[in-house]
């Protein structure tokens, strides 16, 4: 019998996942929260925040753009994940649509 986590499981699990950075950024990372006053982790999580702020403008294009190309149809779906355009997931033979 197999059985399954419930979703505030699945968000403690995955909040809990080791973020893998090269050495170099590490060292910034631990300098810059040392010198901050700050854990890694909470300088971490300040930093993408800010981050995304910056970026929000053009987070909402990409959003938008992606939400354009779907529409409804399990090839719409397909290409938007595999980056494929719909001619090419056709001529792999396509998706069934039921």
């Amino acid at each position: 019998m197999t059985t399954t986590k419930s979703a505030a499981a699945q968000r403690a699990a995955r909040s809990h996942a080791p973020l893998k950075v090269d050495p170099e950024i590490d060292q910034l990372i631990s300098d810059g929260a040392h010198f901050l006053g700050l854990t890694k982790k909470d300088l971490v999580a300040e930093a993408v925040q800010v981050y995304l702020q910056i970026r929000r403008e053009e987070m909402r294009a990409k959003m938008m753009e992606s939400m354009r190309k779907l529409d409804g149809t399990n090839l719409a779906r397909v290409a938007l994940v595999s980056g494929l355009t719909p001619e090419q997931i056709q001529a792999v033979g396509g998706v069934r649509e039921d």
